[in-house]
């Protein structure tokens, strides 16, 4: 992510809070439309969920099934969260809601400010597992986060709906089943990828390797530019196709939705020296709409790439 990614948030942060205050100083037409809708909402018995990206979002419709109403904020690939910039109709989701289910760690702060601001009961993905601003954001790629979010939003769906406890309980057990499932195939894949040294474009994936027990060699220069959010010197990105040349990097992990100039001189080094490439997204592709069967399929494609 650009030093501009960091501009753009800010400023997307205050679009979030002149909207809000906005519609609690002079009730514009917006807000009456969201009383409808949540009134309509109310009216159909289910709790009214705004989830800020669609990987939670799918999440909380599992746990929920037909007693919730989802709705996602962001849903495509070619923009990031970081980069999001919310409408007044995208703020105004959040003011109707029961329950709303954010990604954190400063990852998309504008859904934080927007929710924080309603009588919405708010899961934060992020810090489920004790994850701050500053570590890593990308926290769906991490099994202990998906576990311990959807623990959070049963409770939310518990408390905002108790008359449907039992329901709530049984969509929770039937999802960590599959949660199960999803870590038995990284246990196993992990007998192959244990100790294999990688390399990313960008940390994106760096929790999913993490409990693929894969080690992180991305070059430290290269490295410490993307964690920064600066662009990498040419010092830096000479270092890391040099590292993919003398072949110690055995895999590249590749974010296509931030490719640039650097990421093809990155690729292209990998490709020259017959590194494996295993190409992922940071949001959800529209192929999928359930989060696990996305995780699942990334397992299977790190499992193939392993020589």
């Amino acid at each position: 992510m650009s030093i501009m990614s960091n501009v753009k948030r800010a400023l997307a942060i205050a679009a979030a809070s002149a909207t809000l205050f906005s519609m609690a100083a002079c009730g514009s037409s917006n807000a009456a439309g969201s009383k409808s809708d949540s009134s309509s909402a109310a009216s159909s018995g289910k709790i009214e969920v705004v989830a800020s990206i669609n990987q939670w979002g799918s999440v909380a419709k599992d746990l929920g099934g037909s007693n919730v109403e989802v709705t996602n904020i962001m849903t495509k690939t070619n923009v990031e969260a970081h980069d999001y910039e919310p409408t007044s109709q995208d703020v105004a989701k959040f003011g109707t809601a029961k329950v709303a289910v954010v990604n954190g760690a400063d990852y998309d702060p504008w859904a934080t400010k927007a929710a924080q601001s309603t009588k919405a009961t708010l899961v934060t993905a992020a810090e489920t597992a004790g994850i701050r601003e500053g570590d890593n954001p990308h926290v769906w790629f991490s099994a202990k986060v998906r576990s311990n979010t959807a623990d959070a939003i049963t409770a939310a769906y518990q408390k905002a709906d108790p008359s449907h406890k039992d329901d709530y309980a049984k969509f929770n057990k039937d999802w960590h089943a599959k949660e199960d499932q999803l870590e038995s195939k990284i246990k196993d894949t992990s007998s192959k990828t244990e100790n294999l040294p990688y390399a990313a474009t960008e940390s994106v994936a760096w929790y999913l390797a993490d409990d693929l027990k894969m080690t992180d060699a991305t070059p430290k220069g290269y490295a410490q530019a993307s964690a920064n959010e600066s662009e990498p010197t040419p010092a830096d990105i000479k270092d890391f196709q040099d590292t993919l040349k003398v072949g110690s990097i055995k895999m590249l992990v590749f974010n296509s939705q931030e490719a640039n100039s650097t990421t093809d001189q990155i690729t292209g080094a990998a490709k020259d020296a017959n590194v494996p490439i295993v190409e992922l997204t940071e949001q959800m592709p529209k192929q999928y709409t359930n989060l696990l069967d996305w995780m699942s399929a990334l397992v299977d494609q790190f499992a193939a790439a392993v020589k």
